[in-house]
């Protein structure tokens, strides 16, 4: 390798570094950038005179948070050195072994959390100040957000020293990640990689409101000052943390040993349990357990020498796509879905993976017949990562969208422009019954009990036909379900009876009609006032609602002009559906108070209902499409023609930091 190649390697792992670490949404795996990094660290072994001060690997690579205060760590904050087999695992405890002159030496193991680390200050027992790794030696200051986390103690228990500084590691629990992913999904958006990357987006947010939503856990492992003499080893301090009432990590999650054999032994206990448990992990670590020991030993500009990271390989496996299938969504899009020779992954048996476009099957070159590389990361979600063109069988032919729907067989509509292919027959059974789901959906009705299989039985069993017949459902109908109790039958008629007070906004969202969305909801509902209003309101009055495009105008009157939505509506409203005037938070004299926003782009630390309501809070609007009218445009990671609109005609383009700095 030359010079000119190591400086090129540098630099791809700086903008890896800026990714993961100040976007919080990386472009490779971890285990792909450590493999990037070991290869940097043997280069610069062998030509020492190449070394840059700013590689990565002279330091500490997470970097600083616009719009958040730098505050220095007590002690200094360093990263772990990673390991991936058991051979680096063997010679970090050999090099333990010969550096302290004796093999008698204990090691304290616990689990990876693949959160953020966090350094937590207490003064007299009561929390003072919270900061990330930063550079390792000052970090951002988010303490407010820290407030957020309800397992974190304010006010610690018992005795605790004048001045306590503790390290811990926040993260988001799967179940949250989840959810929030589905709301993502829901908005149209990209839904976050894996749960490290929406802990670490969540606290960059601004506003500590937002980041109590996100529901962040932390756990606690040490203490980099003010810990008693008394304590005298690591699976000690653990002890004294919980003591104090830190969260901690549970005692079947955490082992002293004395040999790499009980090391190992963990490690594979360990990842067996992986995908049972409640958060993310990406591996063990395997610390010194002797704190003199630890002191003895030091540590490099980057990592400590008396601790290492034993890390999982992420899982990757090979099987074979079937066929290709292809799925109808409640607006008429066909999604192509491999069915798959079902496959063990990550503890989970995979059948179907949805490969999610005619581009992207494309672009991957996926063929029925083909043999494909599965991943499944943090979100479950099963993705279709490559395929293995030396195992593919003669004859494979590219893969084509379908002509005509294959539920309804309805001729297929692809508009100039989009990606999407649609099915434009609203009576369509795919349609219909995505339709309902979404209608029940937590971002549209939000009733609960209302899942697949439920909707599924009562349309094979004739008890609905739409959503306007989910409220004439009786407990002699609900019956009739597999499964279905009275407790069930209760639950089931109480969320119906509640989902029938609705905001317009949310109740035309609800309706699922095409490039309707939460932002477009709400200034059809402000403008129309009611229903019967809007449904009548021509495509010249449409378009002058600010927001409002020719599109966004030509699909409500396309809904509206159909007499069965007609019908619906006027039976969901007789079913006794109530339109009622939610209440929104109101901060007056705000910059954006008066003024209308267009949104582009993925945004790193907001959600786009996330940020639609921070506008709409400080009195501000939000509309679809960039004209004379619009005062910001909030860009965000890969905007689309909006930003060429709002350059052409000169619309204050605000980036994520200047919209956190204004809020």
């Amino acid at each position: 390798m030359t010079e000119d190649e190591y400086r090129k390697l540098v630099q791809e792992l700086l903008q890896h570094d800026v990714a993961y670490y100040e976007k919080a949404h990386p472009k490779i795996s971890d285990y792909q950038y450590d493999q990037l990094l070991k290869k940097l660290e043997q280069i610069e072994a062998q030509h020492p005179s190449w070394v840059l001060p700013y590689s990565p690997s002279q330091r500490v690579s997470e970097g600083s948070t616009r719009g958040f205060k730098q505050k220095e760590h007590i002690a200094p904050m360093l990263s772990l050195a990673n390991s991936y087999s058991e051979e680096e695992v063997a010679a970090f405890v050999q090099r333990i072994q010969k550096w302290l002159g004796h093999k008698e030496v204990s090691f304290c193991c616990e689990l990876k959390m693949d959160g953020l680390a966090v350094s937590l200050r207490y003064e007299e027992g009561e929390f003072v100040q919270g900061l990330t790794r930063g550079d390792g030696k000052m970090g951002d200051d988010i303490t407010n957000n820290l407030r957020t986390i309800a397992s974190l103690p304010m006010k610690l228990k018992g005795k605790s020293p004048h001045l306590l500084e503790v390290r811990g590691e926040v993260f988001m629990p799967l179940s949250t990640f989840r959810e929030l992913n589905r709301q993502k999904e829901q908005e149209g958006e990209e839904g976050w990689a894996n749960p490290r990357n929406a802990a670490a987006g969540s606290l960059k947010l601004l506003d500590p409101e937002l980041v109590r939503k996100r529901k962040l856990s932390i756990v606690c492992y040490a203490v980099a000052a003010g810990l008693p003499e008394t304590i005298k080893s690591q699976y000690e301090v653990i002890h004294y943390l919980e003591k104090l009432g830190f969260p901690t990590s549970l005692p079947r999650h955490r082992a002293l040993t004395s040999d790499l054999s009980g090391i190992m032994q963990f490690a594979h206990s360990i990842e067996e349990q992986r995908r049972k448990l409640p958060f993310e992990i990406d591996g063990v670590v395997v610390k010194l357990d002797n704190l003199a020991e630890q002191e003895q030993l030091g540590a490099t500009a980057k990592s400590p020498r008396w601790a290492v990271a034993y890390k999982f390989a992420p899982e990757r496996v090979l099987t074979r796509v079937g066929s290709i299938t292809v799925q109808v969504g409640r607006t008429g899009v066909l999604t192509p879905v491999a069915e798959l020779e079902p496959v063990l992954v990550a503890g989970s048996t995979i059948a179907r993976a949805t490969l999610h476009n005619q581009e992207e099957v494309e672009r991957k070159d996926i063929r029925e017949g083909d043999w494909v590389y599965i991943e499944k990361g943090g979100d479950v979600i099963p993705k279709v990562v490559a395929v293995e063109l030396s195992k593919r069988p003669e004859g494979t032919r590219h893969w084509k969208m379908p002509k005509k729907c294959p539920c309804c067989h309805t001729p297929v509509l692809h508009v100039e422009g989009e990606v999407a292919v649609r099915c434009p027959n609203p009576e369509c059974p795919d349609r219909v019954y995505r339709r309902i789901l979404y209608f029940a959906s937590k971002d549209a009705l939000d009733i609960d009990g209302l899942g697949e299989k439920v909707v599924q039985q009562m349309l094979e069993k004739g008890l609905i036909h739409s959503a306007a017949d989910l409220f004439t459902l009786t407990a002699e109908d609900l019956a009739q379900l597999d499964g279905f109790k009275q407790k069930s039958i209760d639950n089931l008629l109480a969320a119906l009876e509640k989902a029938k007070k609705v905001s317009l906004s949310r109740f035309l969202l609800a309706l699922g009609i095409p490039h309707v969305g939460e932002g477009i909801a709400e200034l059809l509902a402000e403008r129309a006032g009611c229903i019967e209003a809007l449904a009548k309101m021509t495509m010249e009055e449409l378009e002058e609602i600010e927001g409002v495009g020719e599109k966004v105008a030509s699909s409500v009157r396309d809904y509206f002009s159909l007499d069965e939505h007609c019908a619906e509506i006027k039976a969901l409203i007789a079913s006794g559906l109530t339109l009622v005037q939610p209440k929104r938070r109101s901060i007056s004299g705000h910059t954006f108070t008066g003024k209308t926003f267009v949104l582009t782009g993925t945004l790193d630390h907001f959600s786009r209902s996330d940020a639609t309501e921070l506008i709409k809070e400080r009195g501000g609007k939000v509309a679809s499409s960039v004209s004379k009218k619009t005062d910001f445009l909030l860009l965000g990671a890969d905007p689309g023609s909006k930003l060429d609109d709002a350059e052409r005609l000169g619309v204050k383009i605000l980036s994520e930091s200047d919209f956190e700095k204004l809020l």
